[in-house]
């Protein structure tokens, strides 16, 4: 009885560890099935790239169409004007290169800014136009010498570039006077801008203005004689700081008595201008070496005086060009250089009368003019 009993015990035991061992098993078994992992989400920032501008070496300036140049003509390239300055419907044309990193289509607006200081952030004055999206296979031209640090750019990744075309107008001296610096901006969706690096600096609409510094008065001048003026001062009066060169003419009018005294100078009440001449000298030149080109009437004596064309206006500059120059000495190209004014520069005048004979009368009304047109 006592075996049996332990007998029994002996199986359950035996039982109980194979049923331990097979959970062993299972468990093992299941251990080396499963698996277990893990993960992290990137924090990742996207650079916002401010857009960069390079300009790409072609500009032009353009004529307005109305009033031509002795040079260009209306809407044609401004070859005449070396200095900084433009008037009203005068153009500017820049081409221009656009990068955005992020995109060209980020590229909110490309535009010309005018404004006291270089750079970004002035008022925007003409939008630019885009001209051509640049793919890998374009190659930047060298002119653009479009540089990310010190690496020069050959070419571009898709949508990230593009050229504009940019071109500006000067507006009326009401909202457009005085010196700005003026260069081209581009901005981002995000506000971000760039700008090219050649600033220019215009005077827009600069004042123009001759002074005269002195009279024309002849005195009891005995007809058949010959009498003198006192030499006159006359001057480039433009804008200061402006630039504006002027091109010097002068034109005139017969001359009358304004009183009823029965004048005749020789044989009617008038004095035709033909009767007046004039010298001029500015530095190294005078009419001594004009080159006396154009209307008969101006050819100098042997004094050097020159005669003097009809004109009450400039309004057919054909007629004054090379033949109405206040000076011809010397010819280079298009401009007798002599006859050119800077600011606050002068040339000297001094008028000789040949009174007719006979002549009776006090001729106090007709003019001599002169006139400055801005190179």
């Amino acid at each position: 009885m006592e075996k049996s009993k332990v007998n029994i015990r002996n199986a359950a035991i035996s039982a109980i560890a194979s049923i331990i061992l097979m959970l062993g098993v299972i468990a093992t078994q299941n251990v080396s099935a499963a698996s277990v992992g893990s993960g992290i989400t990137p924090d990742i920032t996207t650079e916002r790239f401010a857009p960069k501008v390079w300009f790409c070496g072609e500009r032009v300036v353009y004529d307005d169409n109305t009033e031509p140049g002795r040079v260009s003509g209306s809407g044609e390239n401004l070859v005449e004007r070396f200095n900084n300055y433009a008037f009203e419907g005068e153009k500017v044309k820049w081409n221009v290169l656009v990068l955005d990193k992020n995109g060209i289509g980020d590229v909110r607006d490309v535009f010309v800014t005018l404004g006291s200081a270089q750079g970004t952030g002035n008022d925007i004055e003409a939008n630019c136009i885009l001209n051509k999206m640049l793919t890998p296979e374009t190659t930047v031209p060298a002119s653009c010498n479009a540089r990310l640090s010190s690496d020069e750019i050959k070419n571009f990744a898709s949508n990230t570039a593009a050229f504009y075309t940019c071109t500006f107008s000067a507006e009326t001296p009401e909202s457009m006077y005085g010196e700005y610096w003026v260069t081209i901006e581009a901005e981002d969706s995000y506000g971000l801008s760039g700008s090219m690096d050649e600033n220019e600096y215009w005077f827009f609409n600069p004042v123009i203005a001759l002074s005269i510094d002195g009279d024309m008065r002849f005195e009891d001048v005995r007809p058949g004689t010959s009498a003198y003026s006192k030499t006159l001062a006359v001057g480039n009066d433009a804008d200061s700081g402006s630039g504006v060169m002027l091109d010097m003419f002068i034109s005139g009018t017969d001359f009358y008595d304004s009183s009823s005294s029965g004048a005749m100078c020789p044989t009617t009440n008038q004095l035709k201008l033909s009767s007046f001449r004039y010298y001029a000298a500015k530095g190294a030149y005078s009419t001594n070496s004009d080159l006396g080109a154009g209307r008969g009437t101006r050819a100098k004596d042997a004094e050097g005086y020159i005669g003097i064309g009809y004109g009450i206006g400039f309004n057919n500059p054909n007629k004054f060009y090379d033949g109405y120059e206040i000076m011809q000495s010397p010819k280079s190209g298009a401009y007798y250089p002599a006859n050119l004014l800077s600011p606050g520069s002068e040339m000297s005048i001094t008028f000789r009368l040949d009174l007719p004979e006979p002549c009776n009368g006090d001729f106090d009304s007709g003019k001599i003019y002169f006139w400055g047109e801005a190179v």
